[in-house]
């Protein structure tokens, strides 16, 4: 039982280091080099409707501070619009520009590419085993370490 704890220990270490260094070179290889991945996260937060700051910074579990300067450098690049609301000029509101637009869609081809390739390779049956499986290591750390970020 030790070797199958050992293997998956390995195994979720090296699938979450992986995945995080394939994200980076699936930026680094495009018109989108100049995003950091903690950039890309927030236009995938913002997504394709206008939000308020105070929302996105709920997503991602992070201060709106820390938010306000992703953004700063967002909108310096050009990938994101901010704007006050005419109902209550203490909102702060943002969107995508067409530019945040393409780089949602790329980050979004590139989930979708990775998850065609997994179930791709198994049988429905795997499928179903593979998803109870990693919803119910996603619960224990959503409860263990009481992580809030928005189902999608």
């Amino acid at each position: 039982m030790n070797n199958l704890y050992g293997t998956l220990n390995e195994l979720l270490v090296k699938l979450f280091n992986d995945i995080l260094q394939i994200e980076e070179l699936s930026l680094k290889d495009n018109e989108f080099s100049d995003l950091s991945i903690t950039e890309i996260h927030v236009i995938e937060a913002i997504g394709l409707a206008k939000r308020n700051m105070s929302s996105v910074a709920r997503d991602l579990d992070i201060t709106i501070g820390t938010l306000t300067i992703s953004v700063n450098n967002l909108v310096q690049k050009g990938y994101v619009n901010r704007i006050r609301s005419d109902d209550d000029r203490r909102i702060v509101l943002v969107s995508l520009t067409d530019k945040g637009v393409q780089a949602y869609k790329h980050h979004a081809g590139f989930h979708d590419e990775m998850i065609q390739t997994t179930i791709s390779r198994l049988s429905g049956e795997e499928m179903e085993v593979l998803v109870s499986a990693l919803e119910n290591i996603n619960g224990y750390f959503k409860v263990k370490y009481n992580l809030k970020r928005r189902e999608k």
